[in-house]
Order: structure tokens, then sequence, then C-alpha cells
């Protein structure tokens, strides 16, 4: 494990040495894919920020991330400030979530936050708008960790914005897919179902893992298996090429 803060950024990425890899993979991907496009800046969302730790991560390696890719990284993060609203239904997992779990003191993260910005509100009030802004960077990786299936469904609404606000794959980290014994999810309850019918409600849009990640980490981990992308196939980059490798052509190789 590299522990040198002074290593090379992809070196640390590649062998999860930043302290939410999953974060970093995220960040570095969106970061690259948006460098291929000649795209220069993106937006990164945390969507449920709790306490504000991950949000302040997120903040210091998009900057170091992005500086070294060459792509300014704008990073946001939602919250409703107050702690988890009442579940819904049983979708919501109340056996595993309670009200007003997860509070934020609002003014002490602001004081830390440096060029990350809070959105404080409901995400069923504050998305879309959001979306809608004109300075808004396209949105290349999203951390979903709303742990209601309501909440997640109404942070879907973010791909509703317009093409420009978005880049053609939006790499997309689902906390609350993978957990302790006690919350036993599946594709019938939480993120999983949001996912599910998002997908079922969308057909040039879907949600899908990234096949075999942990097969191409030198770290096998359990994060991988939580990451999937957001494919917009109507997107008007989403068929641009952009393999960045020299020789791809595999020609017959000489007799001896």
């Amino acid at each position: 494990m590299i522990r040198d803060g002074n290593a090379p950024v992809e070196e640390k990425i590649n062998f999860d040495a930043y302290p939410r890899p999953h974060f970093a993979y995220g960040v570095h991907r969106a970061a690259m894919q948006a460098k291929a496009l000649d795209i220069d800046a993106i937006s990164v969302i945390e969507f449920g920020c709790a306490g504000g730790n991950g949000l302040l991560a997120l903040e210091a390696m998009a900057l170091e991330i992005g500086k070294d890719v060459g792509v300014r990284v704008d990073v946001y993060g939602f919250d409703i400030g107050e702690g988890l609203p009442k579940p819904l239904d049983y979708r919501d997992l109340p056996y595993a979530w309670k009200m007003e779990q997860f509070k934020m003191d609002v003014p002490k993260l602001e004081a830390r936050l440096t060029t990350a910005q809070l959105v404080i509100g409901d995400v069923a009030d504050t998305v879309e708008p959001f979306g809608q802004r004109e300075d808004l960077a396209p949105v290349g990786f999203i951390s979903f960790d709303l742990d209601f299936y309501s909440s997640t469904m109404a942070a879907f609404k973010i791909f509703d914005a317009e093409s420009t606000k978005m880049l053609p794959r939006v790499y997309c980290y689902f906390d609350d897919i993978i957990g302790p014994d006690n919350e036993l999810h599946c594709e019938y309850v939480g993120e999983l179902l949001a996912i599910k019918d998002f997908n079922k409600s969308k057909s040039t849009k879907k949600i899908a893992q990234i096949n075999g990640l942990s097969w191409k980490r030198y770290i096998p981990a359990p994060w991988n298996d939580s990451m999937f992308i957001m494919h917009a196939f109507e997107h008007p980059l989403y068929g641009v090429y952009i393999d960045t490798k020299v020789d791809m052509d595999l020609a017959l190789e000489p007799t001896s």
C-alpha cells in the first residue's frame, strides 16, 4: 500500500491510497473522460453528506486530481441538514434507518469548506433547479448516499438535465447496496430498487454496474461492486472515440 502523499496521483488511485478510494476512482475516471472529450471542467456531487467528512475529502482529492489531469473539478454536496427524514414506506428500509440520523452542523462544515458548495434542502426540491444552473460544468461523478429509495429516486432527476450538463457516461458510487448484516440490501428496496425503477422508466439512459471492475484493480475491494455508470446513449458525445492507446490494430505477428 502506498502511503507517500507525494506519490503520483494515478499510482495512489491504482493502489487505493486515498482515504475514500471510490471517490478518487470516480473523480479521476470522470476527469480523464472529460479530457479525452476536450471538456475543461466537470462537476462531482455527493448526495448525502452526513457530518461532512466525505465532502471535505472529496474537495481535497478533486483539487489534486483535477490539477494532475488538467481538468477543473467543481464539488457540490447535497444534504437536508437535519438528518434523515421520515421513511415513506418499506422501500426506504425503516428497519435499517431512523429519523434524524446523520445530522449535519451546517455552519461548522461550511467554515471548513474552501471550494465545495453545499446545497441544503430536500433533494426533491433542490435537484431540478440545480441541474438548470447556467454555470454548472458537466456532471461526471456522483456519490449516492441518501439511504432511502425515495430520496435516491428524487436525486436521479439530476439525469434529466440537458446533455450539456452531463458527461455521456457519469460515474456513480452507491453507498447503500452493500452493508452490515442487518441492512439486507436487495433489488426490491433501497438504492438497488431505485436503480431498477430508473432503468425501467428510461429507454435511452441506463444505470449499470461496471462489469468486472474488481478484476482490474490491484487491490480488489467491496467498493468495486458499488461502482456504476449512468449511460446516456443519445448524448451527442456518447459515440466519440476516447481510447488513448496508440497501437490497437493487433496486426498479425511475424513468423519466427
